[in-house]
């Protein structure tokens, strides 16, 4: 059956609930855990009404420093709540513009052998314009998905 489960996770209440199965579904299965979460990358490119960033360092370091601070934060009750279930937790954080790309690329560097992540259930119009990284990760992947809800 499934013995390593990659995790996404946004550090929502809902993505909490898919951290809880990814927990339960690994301790049933006997089977290890590697828990995403997708930053932006810094993009020199950003900018506002025709400014683009200015090349600097230093900011480039403090975004990443920022990024990585807030993956930690999403990522580090995920790893506790592992620990105390006893399962064997990695946490990994991403960094890119597309987050479905970064989680199918973290699941097959990873091995993992099934996709758990949370979906927010949009439908309709709002499901449109928002879009739906659970629906690309579905849409794309050749690896199985839970999706919880």
């Amino acid at each position: 059956m499934f013995k390593h489960i990659l995790l996404a996770t946004d550090g929502s209440a809902l993505s909490g609930k898919g951290a809880e199965t990814a927990i339960r579904v690994a301790k049933a299965l006997g089977a290890r855990i590697t828990a995403v979460h997708v930053v932006r990358a810094y993009d020199e490119r950003m900018g506002y009404d025709g400014l683009v960033m200015p090349k600097m360092p230093e900011l480039k370091k403090r975004f990443e420093a920022n990024m990585a601070a807030a993956a930690k934060s999403i990522l580090n009750p995920v790893k506790q709540a592992a620990d105390e279930g006893k399962v064997t937790c990695e946490t990994v954080m991403a960094a890119g513009e597309n987050p479905y790309e970064k989680i199918i690329e973290q699941a097959k560097r990873s091995k993992c052998d099934l996709i758990i992540m949370a979906s927010h259930g949009r439908k309709g119009i709002q499901s449109v314009l928002l879009g739906s990284e659970t629906t690309k990760v579905l849409t794309h992947s050749d690896i199985p998905v839970l999706v919880v809800r």
